[in-house]
């Protein structure tokens, strides 16, 4: 009773802060993160405790289900070139430079732990990114390609926490190996993704007159594909995203309009108090994590969390601009068919805010929680404490300063971009 009493609290505290933040205009994440380190300060506060399993149910399939629904097909193709980018070679190669950093500068971090640490802050959270731009003048592309990135980096990051895990319990990393889970893994999900969304298709056909049935239906697959994924250990999120996708272009053709506005309403409101918890709890856990660091030791590690979410945010910058001058390279090159359409070009404006938006958020500390406790032999797992709170800095570091600047880099480089005739 006391955890429900809490949970329930918060969700008070999540909407009356929402409305408070659109008076101050103040991005809702922004605040949400610190009233909840504050929260979590208060002496007769108890701790709740996250498990990383609950998050990953409760949390991931409704959010990826409503951004892969919502996405369009058309775009999301048009762009997928830079999408895979980011959500795939992206991850691997900021969970290398920060492992890289990692273990040249933090005492005591083996090259194995180094890799967890990478790992875990490798997929960065579009969700906090949407709900910190909302509102504000950022064009349809530049949306479309955060939204994309985050239905797929959550996989590409899970695959490299498992395999950085595996190594510190001693199992040795062969690559072709790691390249043949991966591509299972996301094989399996696209799979079972298109078979749990052709039975939706099914059933829809068939009740989608009576609007309850459909929404409550629509409501509970995202989560049944996503266990069923989970079960048969191919990827939940790819399953997710797969579904939301092909629902989506169902809906268009059989959906009458009055169903997709409740839909849309009921959506509206699950995804609202989701996010809300979510930067909630990320800031509540600060403390709790915060209790386990020697204090002598505070300082350096936020200096040592700074300083990799700065090496973050240039991988991420240098990226980019490298997938800027590629695509205009293959658009230019008139040896062979245009492969890549005009509409795919990233220019300098929306290059500088996508490399800005790179924020770490839930699934990180999800992840980063979910280190196991002990090795196999028995053993603590080694500088768990400091891999989480360094995590947890830099999750908190990106969502407040690259958060609270987010808006003025929108508003300084959006202009061109909402001008482009050919977006």
């Amino acid at each position: 009773m006391e955890n429900y009493s809490i949970i329930i609290f918060i969700l008070a505290i999540v909407i009356g802060l929402s409305a408070f933040a659109d008076t101050i205009k103040l991005p809702q994440p922004i605040l949400l993160v610190m009233v909840g380190i504050a929260i979590g300060f208060i002496p007769t506060m108890n701790e709740i405790e996250i498990n990383p399993e609950i998050i990953f149910l409760l949390f991931l399939p409704p959010l990826l289900y409503d951004a892969s629904f919502n996405i369009s097909p058309k775009d999301f193709k048009t762009n997928l070139n830079t999408i895979g980018t980011l959500a795939i070679s992206l991850v691997f190669l900021t969970a290398l430079g920060i492992a890289v950093l990692a273990h040249f500068i933090i005492p005591g971090m083996t090259w194995p732990l180094a890799f967890v640490l990478g790992a875990i802050l490798s997929a960065t959270d579009a969700v906090a990114a949407i709900s910190i731009t909302k509102g504000l003048k950022i064009a349809h592309k530049t949306i479309t390609i955060l939204e994309g990135e985050s239905l797929i980096n959550d996989a590409s990051a899970l695959v490299a926490y498992r395999f950085a895990v595996a190594a510190v319990m001693g199992s040795a990393f062969v690559i072709w190996k790691a390249t043949l889970e991966f591509l299972l893994l996301l094989g399996g999900g696209f799979l079972v993704g298109f078979v749990m969304a052709k039975i939706l298709s099914f059933i829809l056909t068939r009740v989608h007159k009576n609007v309850n049935v459909t929404i409550s239906f629509m409501l509970l697959m995202p989560f049944v594909t996503y266990l069923i994924a989970e079960h048969l250990h191919v990827s939940g999120v790819i399953a997710v995203v797969i579904l939301g996708l092909a629902i989506a272009r169902f809906s268009k053709k059989i959906f009458p309009e009055s169903l997709k506005n409740q839909s849309r309403s009921f959506w509206d409101i699950i995804i609202f108090l989701l996010n809300g918890l979510i930067f909630i709890l990320i800031g509540l856990n600060f403390r709790y994590i915060l209790k386990d660091i020697d204090n002598s030791m505070i300082l350096p590690y936020i200096g040592y969390a700074a300083i990799i979410t700065i090496a973050a945010l240039l991988i991420r910058m240098v990226r980019i601009f490298l997938q800027k001058i590629n695509l205009q390279k293959a658009f230019q090159n008139t040896k062979r068919k245009r492969k890549v359409s005009e509409h795919a070009l990233l220019d300098f404006n929306n290059s500088v805010i996508l490399s800005w938006s790179g924020m770490r958020g839930i699934v990180s500390l999800a992840i980063a929680i979910g280190i196991p406790k002990e090795l196999e032999d028995g053993t603590p797992f080694p500088e768990r404490t400091v891999i989480i709170f360094i995590s947890v800095a830099v999750v908190l570091l990106t969502l407040i300063g690259q958060g609270l600047t987010l808006p003025l880099i929108v508003k300084k480089f959006s202009t061109k971009e909402n001008n482009d005739p050919k977006e």
